[in-house]
Parts: structure tokens; C-alpha cells; sequence
């Protein structure tokens, strides 16, 4: 939710490349130069190849682990926090001045782990929450779970049929801070509809969803049969 060449290499058709003699036009010195007799380059070449196998395991470089990537130091107010909002198996994706309103904020998430069953691309979520810190407590001030949520109401965009899991895409813009794009799935099928754009309205002083443009905040419902739903 993811190319090079070696510069130094020649390409098979460019000067240069392969033995200098194999270039070298047919005449009697070039015949001279490499007539040998044939059991004697038989015997050369046996002994080649004995050599080359001999020496390939030895110079096969071991395998390496993968290098794992660096895990977040999250503070141990967040983590318990997170615990409390989503459940000890949920993960922490992001904190700090995420809305750039000033308050601490952080970003987690239910993430569907990857098998066999589930290789969709991207991070597949079951829920989502975005808490801020005010006055020394955590309050949560937006939930995607099978709709998407703030404190007044459902989003402008939620389906309005529950959805069982989503593709989360998110990042931190310098002067809108966290933009997060949410896009419903059916099960393991990718529906293939635009994502629906979240971030914080410093108007409004909320998460809110935004148009199809990406530019205009969209009014909450406070039910779900006056919700905007409709996907294009």
C-alpha cells in the first residue's frame, strides 16, 4: 500500500563488449596467433570447467534477511490510547501536530495483514481512528468503522451500505496537514470507485469530507438516510 541499471556495463550491441580477439577481422595473423592443438585445448577446457564449478558455491554470496522497516516509537500515553479506542491489535500509523491546528493528534488503524486471501495493494483497514489530545485527555474526533464518522454526524460521500473494509491511503501536507483518502471494498474485490477524501476544516474546526474535486468540504448528516452517497 511499492529499476536501475549499472551505468558502467556495456550493452551486448554496444563497442566494446565481449573478448577483444572475437572482434578482430579474419586474416593469417589472427589464425596464427590462436592455432592450437585440439587435444591440448580439450584438456584446457576440461579443466575450466572442473575449476568453475568448484568455485562457484564458494563464491556465492549468503543470503541476507530482509531488512525490516524501522518500527515507530510511539509514546505509551498513544499506545494506551489506541488500545482503549481500537483494541489491543490495533496499529498506531502517525502522530504529532497532524491537522497543524497546534494539538497532538495521531492516526490508527485496524490493518488487515497480508495473505494469500487478502493481496489487494495498499493498506486494507476494518477501522480507523484519528484522536486528539484536549486538555490532557484523548478524544477520538473521527472513525472510519463500516462508515465513515466525526463528532456531528456521517460524512458527506459514506456509502450508504456498511462496508467491511477499506484501502487507506494518507499524508501529511505541510499547510492542510493529514489528508486521508478512503476507498470501500466488497469483500476482496478492489470496487474500483474514488477514494473519498478526508482532512481537518480549520473553519469548521473538524474532520470533514470533501467533494469530488478534493477542494470544497462537504456538511455532515446526522443520519444515515440524509447522507451523500453517491460513488463516481
Amino acid at each position: 500500500m511499492e529499476k536501475t541499471t549499472q551505468s558502467g556495463c556495456l550493452s551486448a550491441n554496444e563497442v566494446g563488449s565481449g573478448p577483444s580477439f572475437l572482434r578482430e577481422g579474419p586474416g593469417i595473423g589472427a589464425a596464427r596467433r590462436w592455432r592450437i592443438p585440439l587435444n591440448f585445448s580439450m584438456s584446457l577446457l576440461s579443466l575450466a570447467i572442473f575449476l568453475g564449478g568448484c568455485g562457484a558455491d564458494a563464491s556465492k554470496p549468503a543470503p541476507q534477511a530482509e531488512a525490516k522497516p524501522a518500527e515507530l516509537a510511539v509514546p505509551e500515553d498513544i499506545q494506551l490510547a489506541t488500545k482503549a479506542l481500537l483494541g489491543s491489535e490495533s496499529q498506531v500509523l502517525a502522530f504529532g501536530d497532524l491537522a497543524k491546528n497546534g494539538k497532538q493528534e495521531f492516526l490508527a488503524a485496524d490493518v488487515v495483514p497480508k495473505t494469500p486471501t487478502n493481496n489487494l495493494p495498499g493498506t486494507i483497514v476494518t477501522r480507523v481512528v484519528v484522536a486528539e489530545n484536549t486538555d490532557g485527555q484523548w478524544v477520538e474526533v473521527l472513525r472510519c468503522d463500516e462508515h465513515l464518522k466525526n463528532q456531528k454526524g456521517f460524512l458527506g460521500l459514506t456509502p450508504l451500505v456498511p462496508v467491511t473494509g477499506w484501502r487507506l491511503q494518507y499524508e501529511q501536507n505541510n499547510e492542510k496537514g493529514l489528508q486521508l483518502y478512503f476507498t470501500p471494498l466488497k469483500g476482496a474485490i478492489d470496487t474500483h470507485v474514488l477514494p473519498i477524501g478526508v482532512r481537518w476544516n480549520p473553519a469548521t474546526k473538524r474532520y470533514q469530507s470533501l467533494d469530488r474535486t478534493y477542494e470544497h468540504f462537504l456538511l455532515e448528516s446526522p443520519s444515515m438516510q440524509d447522507a451523500r452517497s453517491t460513488l463516481r
